[in-house]
Formats: C-alpha cells, sequence, structure tokens
C-alpha cells in the first residue's frame, strides 16, 4: 500500500541510514520541501471546491493549503472523505472573501465554506500558547486539556500542533509543492502512526486524540509508536471528561466506517473500550466466548462487510446488536428481584441499559427510539398465529429486527434458530406456502392474565 510513498519518500528523504532519518525527521524544525515531479498529489483528484477556496485564498495575498488526512490518502492512492485547508487568514478574514462562509466552534474557530453538500473547512495556522495569552484566546483547565485554542501563528507552529506526523503535510495549489514539517513521509513509508509532542501532554490537552490514533491504526492497518501507545492505558479515564455527545460522534467514526472489527480489537487492547461502553465492558469474560462478546464480534464484522459492498448501515442496529445480552441479563435480573411478569421487566430494561449507555454516548432519541422497536419486536417474532405474521412484516424495522434474530440464531442455536429458518422461509413463501406454515403452527398457546375483580351489582336508577 505505501510503495509510491516509498518511492518518493527514498528519492527526496537522502540520508545515511535509517535511524538519521528518524532523527532528522522527528527532532528539528526544519522543512523538507517535495517538487511536484517528487510526489504523486494531482489537482485533478482534488475536490473542485477546494481548489477554489485555495486560488481566492492565495490570490487574495494569503498562505493556504490543503492538510491532514486529505493529503494523506491522497499518498496513499485513497479517496479522501474531505478535504480541510489551512492558512495565515484569519477566520474574520475568510468570512470577508466568501459569501458561502460561516464561522463555527468557540474552543476551536473554524470557517466552513459551503458549496452545497460539501464544506470545505478552513483554519488559520494554530501557535504556541503562552502565559501572555489572552484568556479569551487560549485557556486550559488544570488537567491539561485545552477550553479554548485560538492562538494563531506560523505554519510551522502549526505544524507541529497538530496531532499525527502522517496528518501533517501540507500541499500547496500555489506551486504545488508538498511541505513535510514534522517526518510524516517518512511513517507513512513505514507504517507508523506517531504523536508530534510529548504524548501523555497532547493527551491531556484533548484525550480523544487517544480514540484517534486507534482509529487511524485501523483505518490505515498502520501501528502505534511505542512512546505514542505506551500513555494510552493508564490515561484512558481521561475520556470521561469528554462530553457524552462527542464521545458519540467518535464512537460512530470509529465503528461505522469500515473497519470497526480491527477498531474494536485495538481499543479493548489499549483499554479504551470500557470508556465509550462501560455496560458491554463489565461483562467481558477471560475466555471470550460469552454470548454477547459472539454477536460483539458478529455485528462489528457484519457491518464492515455492507460498508465495503457499499451498503448503507444504521446505526440504531448496531446499538441494538451490542447492548442485546446485558439488556436480556438485566430483564432477566429484575424479573427475578421484582416479582414483575417477563415482558414489564423487559420494558423497564430497555430504560435502564439506554439511560445508562447514554451517561457515556449521549445517543440521539431518534436512534434509541428505533433500538427499542428492535429489542420489542424480538419478543413479539415468536408469536405469529393468524394475522400476527402478516402484521409484524409490514412494521417499519421488520427487517432490523429479523437480521437482529438471524445474529442471535448463529449464537444461541436451538429454538432461536428454528425461528429464524420459520421468518426466512415465510418471507420468500407464496401465499398459498404462507397459509399452510401459519396452520402448522396451531393455536396460539393460552397467555396468563390477571383475573378481574367482579363488577358490584348497583341499583339502576329509575
Amino acid at each position: 500500500m505505501f510503495t509510491r510513498v516509498a518511492n518518493f519518500c527514498r528519492k527526496v528523504l537522502t540520508r545515511e541510514s535509517d535511524s538519521d532519518i528518524q532523527e532528522q525527521n522527528h527532532n528539528t524544525d526544519d522543512v523538507v520541501v517535495i517538487p511536484r515531479a517528487q510526489h504523486t498529489i494531482s489537482r485533478k483528484d482534488i475536490s473542485d471546491n477546494a481548489l477554489k477556496v485555495l486560488y481566492r485564498l492565495n490570490k487574495s495575498g494569503y498562505e493556504a493549503y490543503l492538510v491532514g488526512g486529505g493529503v494523506r490518502d491522497l499518498l496513499l492512492n485513497k479517496k479522501p472523505k474531505d478535504f480541510d485547508i489551512t492558512t495565515n487568514a484569519t477566520p474574520e478574514q475568510v468570512r470577508k472573501l466568501f459569501r458561502n462562509c460561516r464561522l463555527i466552534g468557540r474552543r476551536f474557530r473554524l470557517a466552513h465554506i459551503m458549496f452545497g453538500p460539501e464544506i470545505i473547512e478552513v483554519a488559520t495556522f494554530r501557535g504556541v500558547h503562552s502565559d501572555n495569552n489572552d484568556k479569551n484566546e487560549s485557556q486550559q483547565a488544570n488537567n491539561g486539556m485545552l477550553l479554548r485554542d485560538n492562538v494563531y501563528g506560523s505554519i510551522t507552529e502549526d505544524a507541529h500542533r497538530r496531532d499525527f506526523t502522517v496528518n501533517s503535510l501540507y500541499y500547496s495549489a500555489d506551486d504545488f509543492t508538498l511541505r513535510d514539517f514534522t517526518g510524516g513521509l517518512q511513517d507513512l513509508q513505514q507504517g507508523i502512526i506517531r504523536l508530534i509532542g510529548d504524548p501523555e501532554t497532547r493527551y491531556r490537552e484533548d484525550p480523544v486524540r487517544m480514540l484517534r490514533a486507534i482509529r487511524f491504526a485501523a483505518k490505515l492497518a498502520m501501528r502505534i509508536e511505542t512512546a505514542t501507545a505506551e500513555p494510552i492505558t493508564r490515561l484512558a479515564h481521561l475520556l470521561r471528561d469528554i462530553p457524552p455527545a462527542r464521545l458519540f460522534e467518535e464512537a460512530l467514526k470509529l465503528l461505522q466506517a469500515g473497519y470497526g472489527y480491527p477498531t474494536y480489537q485495538l481499543l479493548r487492547e489499549h483499554n479504551l473500550f470500557k470508556a465509550l461502553f462501560p455496560l458491554i465492558d463489565k461483562s467481558f469474560t477471560p475466555q471470550g466466548d460469552s454470548n454477547m462478546e459472539k454477536i460483539l464480534s458478529q455485528v462489528l464484522k457484519n457491518t464492515d462487510q455492507r460498508l465495503q459492498n457499499g451498503k448503507r448501515v444504521n446505526p440504531a442496529f448496531l446499538f441494538a446488536a451490542m447492548l442485546w445480552y446485558p439488556l436480556v441479563e438485566h430483564a432477566q435480573k429484575l424479573t427475578q428481584e421484582s416479582g414483575l411478569a417477563y415482558y414489564d421487566a423487559f420494558a423497564l430494561a430497555m430504560n435502564d441499559i439506554l439511560d445508562e449507555q447514554c451517561m457515556t454516548l449521549a445517543i440521539p432519541k431518534r436512534i434509541t427510539s428505533l433500538v427499542r422497536d428492535i429489542w420489542q419486536l424480538q419478543l413479539r417474532l415468536p408469536r405469529r398465529q393468524g394475522k400476527k405474521a402478516y402484521k409484524l412484516m409490514e412494521h417499519p424495522k421488520f427487517r432490523a429486527s429479523f437480521d437482529l434474530l438471524l445474529l442471535r440464531a448463529e449464537i444461541e442455536k436451538g429454538e432461536v434458530q428454528k425461528l429464524s429458518h420459520w421468518w426466512d422461509e415465510f418471507q420468500q413463501a407464496d401465499m398459498q406456502r404462507q397459509k399452510t406454515m401459519l396452520n402448522a403452527l396451531g393455536d396460539e398457546p393460552s397467555r396468563h392474565r390477571r383475573s378481574r375483580r367482579p363488577r358490584k351489582n348497583t341499583p339502576k336508577p329509575q
């Protein structure tokens, strides 16, 4: 995967030895400038809208560069998801140049330039923090987390303020050169995720960087450099300080981007999974063979496969599958402790499980309501007599519920597997076959109903 990158890195970064390359690239502020003839980035692979922004900033006398994941992915011959730009123009100056611009963010002030559905994000070069910075521009909590970061600086300072070396590569549309300030090309060649600066300090500034290290390692099939990986396990608790809404967005990036299963493995390896899903983490077994662990692995593998095949996925189904066995366990516990009927206990358990999960991940109500539908249908799927089977198939979340039943069948076998086979055949059968299948079920088992109190005989009014 790194053949092209490796070739032009060898042409440009000619040093006496690999150890010299690493030392010089990671311990100097010197910039390595790679001319167009020696790198693989072409303007035809860059968004037309991103080029418009770059050209207008350059024409107005500002420095402007394509930076971050877009440059990294272009060098790896991948199609970037988006194109981010950095410049020495302030957000207010950017807004004056573009009528379709809006400024967002308080902690990090950014300019979003709108081109229909495409948004080009423009950030101003960030500078170093000092005791003299205005609190309106820079603010840091006692634990080291950056609360506000609007200190502007030079491109060199900006490069060293970025998170990982492979994301700190700058492409100029003015002279078509590539600029490397931190040894990112070398790390890209060797498949290394390396944090810029002191890892513990950088993680304390923004604990989400730990999740980003995992995400990039899984997405790019790279390894996390030793010094970058070392603090993660002992600093995992810092994620508790991150707002649940932000963690929800990060969880979707981690698990619903086509590489969820390897990401999950790395999250567990570095003790980060607990920060996102404490309900699931506390149920892991030493052997790793519980029903919950089996369905977790399978649903992530299935999600990856769907995304790789260009199919859509719904986060509601992912959460419904991941939390299914904690839900069942809690419902059974409530039944035993309170004496409630299982259906009533199940309803209470749904509330408890979702409320507890939303304390760490702020899952929107539009998603939790779909999760509830999928769960409730699991109790209704065994009841197929009469017209119930047809009504169930008309439910908007029937397909998702059936998919969860299939996952459960692979794990639980027995009656659940028989039920999944029945529903699979019923959906494909013609009308006559469906009637035969329904008649073969017999009468629905009688349900225990609470007896009604007899009405008191009251005299009728005369």
